[in-house]
């Protein structure tokens, strides 16, 4: 005796389910892709300097045990930054090399120096302080300064 095969009819319907899938996943990604958002518009490079531009140093003055005393912010962390006292004619009468500290008031990597310069004196501010920070080769802008001198 003989059997006849079977008929399968669910793999008519399988094919049927894998094709209509395959659709419809197509279906899907081609409307996503050309909807795709258009690329970024570049930053101009004006606006980018602007942004990335770090703050300018800055310089303060006070006294303290008697010396004129120098403090400032805004230096690259870590780095050396050197500190200049000249009268206004040029002539340098300090100048010291400090590396800058996190300070928890002083934004930026800080500065304190207790400079050998005499302080408080008469009034007017004969001389200017400068610090230049050696990582990024920039000047701070200068701090007009007293600078006692002896007169004999």
């Amino acid at each position: 005796m003989r059997t006849l095969a079977r008929s399968h009819p669910h793999r008519a319907r399988r094919a049927t389910a894998v094709a209509l899938a395959s659709v419809a996943s197509v279906a899907l990604i081609v409307p996503a892709a050309a909807a795709a958002p258009a690329p970024a518009t570049p930053v101009a490079p004006e606006t980018l300097s602007v942004v990335t531009k770090a703050p300018d140093p800055f310089l303060f003055q006070y006294t303290f045990n008697h010396h004129l005393k120098i403090g400032g912010g805004n230096f690259t962390v870590g780095g050396r930054v050197t500190l200049l006292v000249k009268l206004n004619n040029g002539t340098v009468v300090f100048r010291q090399t400090v590396i800058a500290q996190t300070h928890s008031i002083t934004p930026g990597g800080a500065i304190y120096v207790e400079t050998t310069v005499s302080s408080p004196c008469a009034p007017g501010n004969n001389g200017y302080a400068r610090a230049y920070d050696h990582t990024t080769e920039t000047w701070s802008p200068r701090l007009p300064v007293p600078v006692c001198q002896r007169i004999d």
